[in-house]
């Protein structure tokens, strides 16, 4: 078995001759928690869209899971739980309705998991989602993502909108959690306390390029060093 969960060579995306992602080459162990670091527009999205297929790149490669991020993105989408920086779900409906209309796609669902985070999060589960808080509609994604039962879960800019109750609610999920059954987390941030609160290894991005990538532990001592 690969023992990457994500492994990208010379990925690159341009948009009207300007360099969105250049060439990146990113590695991210399976079971690990890697925090994908850099400033709003540095790229995280563009590339997290291309890890699953939803965006096509101009150059370079991608596989995820295993599997190529071309050709085999159906699969990929099949085996990950993503929950996109940009929310949006069906405004007429219930979380609880929604929860039963997802658990039928994924053999992996967990209700019981539904019950544990829409407690933990406290979500109004009866009330229809065009009238949630945009917190609380992030809390729904998140609880969607969480109990799928996904190989790897792919969360952009995850604590948008969140309070920071919540925020350390899902910290610890994630650290905790999801680790205990082999679940692959990649989540993206720009801020880089929480990367350092839970992630194990770090990519960090600007203007497009991948400036540093490793485990946090490295990069921590590195700059003590440097520091010192």
């Amino acid at each position: 078995m690969n023992e990457l969960a994500i492994d990208t060579k010379d990925l690159a995306k341009t948009y009207a001759g300007i360099h969105a992602v250049s060439g990146i080459n990113l590695t991210v162990p399976r079971g690990s928690i890697y925090g994908f670091l850099g400033r709003n527009g540095a790229g995280k999205t563009t590339t997290i869209k291309m890890l699953l297929g939803l965006v096509r790149p101009t150059a370079g490669s991608a596989r995820v899971l295993g599997m190529d991020a071309r050709g085999e993105h159906i699969a990929i989408l099949q085996r990950t739980a993503f929950v996109s920086e940009k929310k949006t779900l069906y405004p007429s409906l219930t979380p609880s309705e929604v929860v039963r209309f997802s658990r039928g796609f994924y053999p992996t669902w967990s209700d019981s998991a539904v019950e544990k985070y829409a407690r933990l999060f406290e979500i109004p589960m009866k009330q229809r989602f065009e009238q949630l808080s945009n917190g609380n509609q992030t809390k729904v994604w998140l609880l969607l993502a969480l109990c799928q039962g996904a190989d790897l879960l792919i969360l952009d800019e995850p604590t948008t909108a969140l309070d920071p109750i919540t925020v350390d609610q899902l910290m610890h999920v994630l650290a905790e959690d999801a680790p205990d059954r082999g679940c692959t987390i990649f989540f993206s941030s720009h801020q880089l306390e929480e990367v350092e609160r839970i992630a194990e290894y770090a990519g960090f991005i600007d203007q497009g390029k991948l400036l540093m990538e490793a485990r946090l532990d490295d990069i921590k001592s590195e700059f003590l060093l440097i520091t010192a």
